[in-house]
């Protein structure tokens, strides 16, 4: 398994030595952008990290929130994306069919990007009842490395938040991690239209382990 981290404006500095990736918040709701994504994102790019961006999800105004999230992130070609589903500052949550909506209008605006779902065990279980997480999930549990407590595939686990978000992904090399990521507009559109890829399968084998 790969090491990578994800950040916030809150994490001034971070050290990308020997990580393989680094994901960065750059937008939440449609009125916050991270001022520190791209530099960043260029932090972690000069460590030869594969980088990736996330949205933080509020309920409502779903397609201008994945209008804003992708006109505002500082993505480049391939770079991840993922959605951030879980409770807001206000105690609100999206809805499943919001989160859903949401990485489905990313999906269409950016199609050579895979796009993620990020969400954590309790939302997972509870809150998800169509197990869409685009092209991979992304979950935060925390507990040993690698070993999340769900029985759904998944690509990235998130495992602590001491000293800061630190995280594993299910690949074999950072080489592959940059292949899966290098996804082409024809492959991502086969892979929506055709239901072979494994990304396509239903993702829920959960009732409760």
């Amino acid at each position: 398994m790969l090491h990578g981290i994800d950040v916030s404006s809150h994490q001034s500095s971070f050290d990308p030595d020997g990580l393989a990736f680094v994901f960065i918040k750059a937008t939440e709701g449609r009125s916050y952008i991270n001022p520190k994504q791209s530099s960043q994102a260029a932090r972690a790019r000069s460590a030869g990290c594969v980088v990736g961006f996330y949205h933080f999800l509020w309920p409502g105004n779903i397609a201008a929130q994945a209008r804003y999230f992708v006109e505002k992130c500082a993505s480049k070609q391939h770079d991840l994306l993922a959605v951030d589903w879980e409770t807001t500052g206000s105690g609100t949550r999206a809805s499943n069919a919001e989160k859903d909506r949401f990485i489905r209008e990313v999906k269409k605006l950016r199609p050579t990007h895979r796009v993620m779902l990020y969400c954590n065990r309790t939302f997972w279980l509870t809150h998800d009842t169509t197990s869409y997480a685009g092209d991979g999930l992304w979950i935060a549990d925390y507990v040993t490395a690698g070993k999340p407590r769900i029985k759904a595939k998944w690509r990235i686990h998130q495992y602590t938040d001491h000293p800061l978000d630190k995280d594993v992904a299910d690949f074999s090399s950072k080489t592959a991690l940059r292949t899966w990521a290098t996804v082409s507009r024809v492959a991502h559109a086969l892979e929506d239209l055709g239901g072979d890829d494994e990304e396509d399968r239903p993702l829920r084998e959960d009732s409760e382990v």
